[in-house]
């Protein structure tokens, strides 16, 4: 195998495949493309890759059929999902399967960048330290996952408490500011619910872990961007909720009984 390449691109339509290769050679990164899942797997086959980023619905393979097999291959590269059907499902399942992350088509230059900014941050921790974990939510405070993106913890009286994930704090490198959607608002699982600001102006998505009402926006942690960057478990939460279907949301999170990451999840062949 060669030496490793920043960006491999699947996607089965050129006008994709042609603007996403235009965006990031401008940010002076290599780029490969293939027209297909199956295509996709044979350029693994030649190349190692910081970050692959895979379109869902294709008719050779699609995405997640791309990412199982690519998993089952030993490929450890974080792998962004992204589709034209932006439901909130699609997303959830693609944090379901191990994606690193999910983003929506049609996307921005600014949009594609942040989420490509995390990942190849990703993969740099990775390659510093292959064994590493990063760090784990506490187990004590009954923390469920959405991936390694966002998470949510009920509580006694019946509300839930969502925040960002430490991952997908520390792979920003640099917070800026949040913005938070103000009390009343309904959020929904699987779409965004916050944005992070980072310290190069780009603007990250956070998808939200349960569905439900806005009771409190949690404003001292909006202020004071440092408490998300150094407590995002604890003092940094972005929001208290008053969740619609706390069993149904939870069913599609992960609880962490023992601090693992997701990719060794599916490598042991286990769901999430």
């Amino acid at each position: 195998m060669s030496s490793v390449r920043d960006i491999l691109v699947i996607d089965d339509e050129p006008v994709v495949l042609q603007g996403v290769e235009r965006i990031c050679r401008g940010e002076g990164l290599a780029v490969d493309t293939a027209t297909g899942g199956v295509t996709g797997l044979q350029q693994l086959e030649k190349h190692a890759y910081r970050l692959i980023l895979c379109d869902i619905m294709m008719e050779d393979l699609d995405g997640f059929g791309f990412l199982a097999e690519s998993r089952r291959r030993g490929n450890r590269s974080p792998v962004v999902l992204a589709s034209g059907y932006s439901t909130g499902e699609n997303a959830i399942r693609s944090l379901q399967c191990g994606a690193f992350d999910y983003v929506a088509k049609p996307f921005t230059a600014d949009e594609l960048m942040a989420v490509i900014r995390r990942a190849l941050n990703y993969s740099s921790l990775l390659a510093e330290n292959p064994e590493a974990l990063p760090a784990t939510a506490p187990r004590a405070e009954n923390i469920h996952r959405l991936g390694r993106v966002s998470w949510a913890a009920s509580k006694l009286e019946g509300t839930v408490v969502i925040g960002v994930d430490d991952l997908f704090v520390n792979t920003i490198q640099g917070l800026r500011s949040v913005e938070l959607a103000p009390v009343g608002a309904y959020l929904v699982q699987g779409t965004g619910c916050a944005t992070i600001v980072s310290t190069d102006g780009l603007a990250h998505s956070v998808m939200c872990p349960v569905s439900g009402q806005v009771l409190q926006a949690h404003a001292e942690a909006a202020a004071n961007i440092s408490m998300i960057e150094k407590d995002p478990f604890g003092a940094g939460w972005l929001y208290r909720l008053l969740p619609s279907d706390l069993e149904y949301s939870f069913r599609c999170l992960t609880f962490p009984s023992d601090p693992i990451d997701q990719w060794q999840v599916h490598q042991k062949g286990e769901t999430s």
